[in-house]
Order: C-alpha cells, then structure tokens, then sequence
C-alpha cells in the first residue's frame, strides 16, 4: 500500500491537482493542461515524468496509449484519505438540510425527506437504513402458522403493529406459544427489544427462565431474529441520478441498478458501516456489493436520543463522485437526522 511519504512533496501537488480536475471534468487529464495550473510551477515535461513516476506506483492510468491519465481506485483511495481538502457547506446547503421538526412528524417521514433532500444535493442516490422499530413495547404474541414457522404479532406503545414470520419447531405445543408470549411481555412492557435482547437471551441459555426446553428455543430463536438483519428496513431516493451520470455506460448503470434492488446485500453493506464514528468511503471493489459496476458509496451513521446508533444513511454514483463536497453533505445530513430523531 502507497502512503503520502512516499510521495516527494512536488509530485504530491501534481497528484492532487489531476485528481480534482478528474473529479470535475471526468476525462483523462493531460500534462499540457496541469502546466497551464497557475499553482504547478513545472513544465509540461517535469510533470510528464511525474506522472509516469506515479503511474509506475500504481496511483494512475492511462485509458489509451495517447490519453492522458486516470486515478486508479488506488489513487482515489490515497487522495481520499490524505489529500482532499473537504470543503465547508454553504449556509444555503445547511438550510437545505435541516428541516423543521414538529411533533406530527412522524420518524418515517423524516427519514424519507433527509433521504430526498441528500439526492437532490449531491445529485446521486441516495440510501438510508433504518431499524423497522425500536419502539417500546405492548404486547407481543406468537400464532402457529404452519409446520416450522410461526407469526410474531408485535404491538408497540405508540399503536404499530408489525407481523414477522419466524422459524420454529415442527413439534412446538400451542401452550409453548402462550409461555413464550407471557415470557417476553413480562420483560418487554415498556421496552424496546434492544435494551433487553442481551438480558433475554442470557437467562434463557443460563436456564434462569425456568422455560421448558422447546419455548426457550423459541424465545431465544425469535429475539435472535427479530432483532437480526430482517429487522432492518431500507429506503432508496433518485435512481434516476445514476443513469444522468453514466448515461453511455449503459451496462455499468444495468448492473448498478439491478445490485440496488438486492436489499438484504445492500443493507448488509450498509449496516457493516455502523463500527466507528463519521464518514467512511467506499471506492469501487473496496465494496464488494458494487464492485462490478464501479461504484463509490459514502455512508455516515445516526444516532438516536441516547446516541445510540439506529441506522445509516449514504449515497452512491461513480467512482468520480466530487468526494470533498459531498463527504460534508453526507455528515451533516447525518447530524441532523440524528438531531430530529430526540
């Protein structure tokens, strides 16, 4: 892997000017037109064999033998992470941003207007991920459905209702489906299945619930699931960027596309994004959901009022993506939601 010091400071300067004017123009970037940069002090030969010098390294290509040079996903992910100088939103992207909370908006609606607003900013698609609820409960209630499965009817304090089919033993007796309700409504009146999923799941398997052996198979396995993948929900806004952007690489944009409408993969992609703090980038194979269509993906996570992480949101378009302007787009719109979400 390159790091910045094995750069000499000169070729730096040259590196970073050709991927911003990439970033902007989106064509191959010649010597002739970084000699007429007012803030390269070299002529057209220095920076000629810089550049082949860079290329060696792996930071850059050539699409044709005559062209100019393209940053490799190598060379994004260098400038990325050491040369890009991100800019500061405008008062009238904040503006844009932030929106006015009131009590009868709804956690649904804000999520699909922050998702609106960061498309139409950035002029990408734009993606959020979302727990389905996390809401206190009321009630909870199993139902046989059929051989190994059961229904999970779930009624929360603020009067959703959500049904989830679960797996569950071929040979599960209705008075375990009853035991399991009691169980979980016990413990779960008033809570959210994330604050008290872990405790659940530790007095089951230390046989502190007193459960016969099949309901505590069927509370473990359904707190287990019900706060798993499935319990993730995804919104998607401006599809219709992508094929504005790469409108005559027809296949790439298919291919995109068709990877969009895979929302397990893509909320896994997303979800995996949750570890850390801020902003984190994705170019090109280092994601492998998008890899094939060349694609960049930038996500932020947002919290709720206990800042605790419930969600991602991000957007996706080429590799080319102006990562300084929209980096900030997406962490503010982050923030935000964050803020709203109290």
């Amino acid at each position: 892997m390159i790091a910045l010091n094995d750069i000499d400071v000169r070729s730096r300067e040259i590196f970073r000017r050709l991927v911003e004017t990439y970033l902007s123009t989106g064509e191959p970037v010649g010597s002739r037109t970084l000699s007429h940069d007012t803030g390269i002090a070299v002529s057209a030969a220095t920076i000629r064999n810089v550049m082949a010098d860079l290329t060696d390294l792996g930071l850059l290509h050539a699409p044709h033998v005559s062209a100019g040079r393209l940053p490799t996903e190598l060379g994004l992910r260098l400038f990325v992470d050491g040369l890009m100088q991100v800019g500061d939103l405008s008062p009238e992207e904040r503006r844009a941003i932030e929106t006015e909370s009131n009590e009868t908006n709804s956690a649904e609606t804000l999520l699909e207007a922050a998702a609106s607003r960061l498309s139409g900013l950035t002029q990408t698609a734009s993606l959020i991920v979302t727990q389905k609820s996390d809401s206190p409960m009321r009630q909870i209630e199993f139902v046989k459905t059929s051989p190994g499965q059961a229904l999970v009817i779930m009624v929360f304090e603020d009067g959703r209702v959500e049904n989830r089919i679960i797996d569950a033993p071929d040979d599960l007796p209705p008075s375990a489906l009853i035991a399991a309700g009691n169980y979980l409504n016990a413990r779960l009146r008033g809570r959210s299945l994330s604050e008290t999923r872990t405790h659940i799941i530790d007095e089951v398997e230390s046989n502190r619930a007193e459960l016969d052996e099949l309901t505590a198979r069927l509370v473990r396995d359904g707190v287990a699931r019900l706060s798993g993948d499935d319990n993730w929900t995804m919104v998607v806004r401006g599809r219709g960027h992508l094929l504005d952007e790469t409108a005559q690489d027809i296949e790439r944009v298919r291919m995109l596309l068709d990877d969009l409408e895979k929302k397990r993969e893509v909320i896994e992609l997303l979800t995996a994004a949750r570890d850390g703090e801020g902003v984190k980038v994705f170019i090109g194979s280092e994601n492998r959901l998008f890899s094939l269509s060349g694609s960049s993906v930038i996500t932020a996570p947002y919290r709720d009022e206990k800042r605790q992480i419930v969600g991602v949101l991000g957007v996706i378009g080429p590799t080319r993506l102006n990562y300084a302007r929209v980096v900030p787009i997406v962490d503010y719109t982050a923030e935000v939601l964050s803020r709203m979400l109290k």
